[in-house]
């Protein structure tokens, strides 16, 4: 009987220790690639499981849902992009700020550097290629109000998203909105060299390329906080282990296992945060003035009702 008991009581702490474990859906901004790094590596070191939690990833159908989803309750986590936080603050989307994954821009204009430009000036009359108008377009203006010139200056074409392509081509003389850590590296595999400006660089304030949001009434749960741990630990692991970090991330995704990816790798291993939870108040104020500014948005509640700091 004594050994039942204690059999009953065993089986009763496992189940309860299997309860305790808390579930995470997390959905991605994109397909996997390794501005995702962190997340994976954290997943094969135990990072998630040594914090009681089991975690899904989930990359989107459309890159614009997810934080949709997660204002509906459909999700815990989403990744963002910082500038996009602030037209969804703007429409009144609740969901706020919890946590920096890639914790400084990647995009950036980007020109062949056997061309014409090789500074901004000699954008004028030049023709750009984008992707996304709003965004690009008002970093493109500041970039260029920087050295006098303005977007009636150059001649925008929307190449949807083959900004590689167009720029080789000749389609068009220079692109924004293309990343700095993929697109310098595929325009080098076609045998070209690019050359980047960078919108930090030519008064536009600094942001956070990628960032989690969570809704506002789930920002403080106690699982989304140790989430940011194990992806901090992850992060911090990785770059100082960058080698062995590489060759874990490319054996939980063979199918990135390419000469772009390995590269982007490494052109991104610097960028991630590796404590993910601090809030720059002052750079995302400033941010804030400068999407306000550019008319991308307008009446933002105050920064504390869509950022975040956890403690």
């Amino acid at each position: 009987m004594l050994r039942l008991f204690l059999a009953a009581a065993i089986f009763g702490m496992s189940t309860l220790g299997a309860l305790a474990e808390d579930k995470l859906t997390v959905l991605l901004d994109w397909f996997v690639n390794p501005d995702h790094a962190p997340l994976f590596i954290a997943e094969a070191r135990g990072e998630f499981a040594a914090r009681d939690l089991a975690v899904e990833f989930v990359a989107p159908a459309d890159p614009a849902a997810p934080p949709r989803l997660v204002a509906a309750g459909e999700g815990d986590l989403a990744i963002t992009y910082q500038p996009s936080l602030y037209q969804q603050a703007a429409e009144g989307l609740p969901v706020a700020r919890v946590g920096t994954l890639v914790a400084s821009p990647l995009n950036s204009l980007v020109v062949l550097k056997d061309g014409d430009v090789s500074r901004l000036e000699d954008l004028k009359g030049a023709t750009i290629g984008y992707s996304v108008g709003g965004f690009e377009d008002a970093l493109l203006g500041r970039m260029l109000a920087s050295v006098g010139l303005s977007l009636t200056d150059v001649e925008l074409v929307n190449v949807n998203f083959a900004l590689t392509p167009a720029l080789l081509s000749g389609q068009v003389d220079g692109v924004i909105g293309a990343f700095r850590n993929f697109e310098l590296t595929q325009i080098a595999l076609e045998g070209r060299e690019g050359r980047a400006f960078f919108p930090e660089e030519h008064g536009v304030p600094s942001y956070e390329e990628l960032i989690f949001i969570a809704r506002n009434d789930r920002a403080n749960d106690p699982a989304i906080g140790r989430f940011l741990d194990a992806v901090g630990a992850a992060a911090l692991w990785q770059a100082q282990n960058p080698e062995a970090a590489e060759a874990l991330f490319f054996e939980a995704q063979p199918d990135l296992d390419d000469t772009l990816n390995h590269q982007a790798f490494k052109d991104t291993l610097a960028k991630f945060a590796t404590d993910p939870k601090p809030l720059d108040v002052d750079g995302y104020e400033a941010f804030a003035a400068f999407m306000t500014e550019a008319g991308l948005v307008s009446d933002l509640p105050p920064l504390a009702d869509y950022a975040i700091e956890l403690q």
